[in-house]
């Protein structure tokens, strides 16, 4: 019975530590433009030298005043490469 068991609690340390291994870790960024714009992506695109682009991670979010910063402002999340321009999402 001792025997069973440690082979059950074996096979379950060994499925854990394969799933902790194969699942890679998500990466999410903040871009800000030139203008001040600022959205969420999970890429980091390249964007080329009109956006100009400075990036930031997620957490980066987290760390600003929103409500009073007259220099940045966040904008909804949209999938695919586009960017914001002057408060508008262009797609790409």
């Amino acid at each position: 019975m001792n025997k069973t068991l440690s082979a059950v609690a074996l096979a379950a340390v060994l499925s854990v530590g394969v799933l902790a291994a194969s699942a890679g870790g998500a990466s999410a960024y903040v871009v800000c433009n030139a203008q001040g714009d600022c959205w969420h992506t999970d890429h980091r695109y390249h964007y080329g030298p009109d956006v100009r682009a400075q990036w930031h991670p997620d957490d980066w979010y987290f760390h600003q005043d929103w409500a009073h910063d007259q220099q940045h402002h966040f904008r909804d999340y949209h999938q695919g490469r586009g960017y914001y321009s002057n408060g508008t999402w262009m797609n790409r």
